[in-house]
Order: structure tokens, then sequence, then C-alpha cells
């Protein structure tokens, strides 16, 4: 569905990705962890066409994301920080967003009726709280039925029942054959709702793997513990030479 080839990204002095490359599936849910500065922002800029790599490629569908942002209507986004004049009102933000997007097919409601965004319709961006403001986001990234979503710490904020309501829903689009893309520091979140991991450290990738897999192969039973020996096994080797 995704296809990363080569690419590279520098700010002035910083290199954000260094010759990247690769393959996202169909039913894949992928936990796209890292340190602070290691890419993880720009990679995901850089799928929906944000950022524009300096080399390589990326392809949506067989669609290349440099010259036409038409597969962008293939991608539900859940932004970390939700961007919208305070003003207006929610309801006045899902009409613009359908007129914006025509989109023709089927509707996903099932995260605004959960959320009861209808009890808060009324009430403008600016006047709500955090968490209120993660559910009109959340279902925002999955209205339009979209083949691949992109979440951003898609459970900050959330009250736990919230959250467990996200996270099913995620499971769910994910049987259904769709690719999801989670960025997260609740590394119990993750475990509960990835297949697979993608790790980057520095603008290179660290190890990309299924969950399973990488606990086998630390002889962790968890994320978290998987990720620390990992890395410590990098440490003692990089000190070893």
């Amino acid at each position: 569905m995704i296809s990363i080839r080569h690419i590279t990204k520098r700010y002035k002095q910083v290199t954000a990705l260094q010759d990247v490359s690769l393959e996202l599936q169909a039913a894949q849910a992928i936990a796209l962890i890292g340190p602070n500065g290691s890419g993880k922002s720009t990679l995901m800029k850089s799928i929906l066409g944000l950022v524009h790599p300096d080399a390589g490629e990326i392809t949506v569908l067989d669609q290349p994301v440099q010259r036409n942002g038409a597969y962008r209507a293939n991608i539900g986004y859940m932004p970390q920080i939700i961007r919208f004049p305070e003003n207006m009102q929610v309801r006045q933000l899902f009409s613009m967003m359908r007129d914006i997007r025509k989109h023709p097919g089927h509707t996903d409601n099932d995260l605004y009726q959960a959320f009861d965004i209808d009890t808060m319709a009324n009430k403008p961006l600016g006047g709500l709280s955090g968490g209120m403001k993660q559910k009109v986001n959340a279902a925002l990234a999955f209205l339009f039925d979209p083949r691949i979503i992109i979440l951003d710490e898609p459970t900050a904020g959330l009250d736990p029942l919230s959250a467990e309501i996200l996270k099913e829903k995620i499971r769910t689009e994910k049987n259904k054959g769709k690719l999801i893309l989670i960025s997260s520091h609740i590394m119990a979140d993750l475990e509960e709702i990835t297949s697979d991991v993608l790790f980057l450290m520095d603008g290179h990738i660290a190890f990309f793997k299924d969950l399973d897999t990488l606990k086998a192969e630390t002889g962790t039973a968890n994320l978290s513990k998987a990720i620390a020996r990992v890395m410590t096994l990098k440490q003692e080797s990089h000190a070893a030479h």
C-alpha cells in the first residue's frame, strides 16, 4: 500500500531521515516508535505530502506522493494537535469536511456515535477540553472510511473508556484489511493494537519486525521490555566496536 524508496530529508544541518526504505502492507497495524528527533514526524508528514524529501520516492496505492495529491483521499489522518478556527462549531467542522472531501462512498460514523459528538455539536472548537478535541480528531480520521489511517498519539488526553473505544475501532479496521500507522509514547496501548513495530533512531530504521518475532528474539514478555532489550544490545555492540 505504501512504498518508501531511499528517502532522505535534511533540515539545514540536521538529517531527519537518511536513506529510508520501507514496504507497508494492508492489514498491518504498525507502531512507529523512536526517541524524540528520530524522524517519526518527518516520515509521517512525508507520506502525507506535508514534507517533501530531498531524495527518494514514496508511492501510496501506486500513486507517487510528490506528483499528485489525489492519493490523500485514501488516507485518514489524526494529528497530535487538532488545529481549526476556535470559533467554528463542531457541527460546522464536520459539515465543512464533508463538503471538502465530497466523498462518494460509505461514511464511517462509528466513533462519531460512540463518542456522542452530537452532544457537543453546537460548541465552538475553542471551548472544547483536550479530551473532547481528541474525540473530534479521531472521528474525523475514520469518517471517510479510508484504506490507510495515520494516527499521531491517538489516545493522549482520552479518558480510559474513550481510549478503549478507539483501540477497539483500530483493531476492527485492521481486521478489515486496512493499513494503520500509529505513533505513540504509550507502549501499553501500542502492544494491544499493533501487529508490527517500526523503530527509528537518528533518521535510520533500527528495526522493523512483527511484534511476536520481536518478543521472541529478545526473550521478553512485552513491547516496552523488548525495545529496552534491543537498545541495550545495540549499545553493547557499539561499545564493543
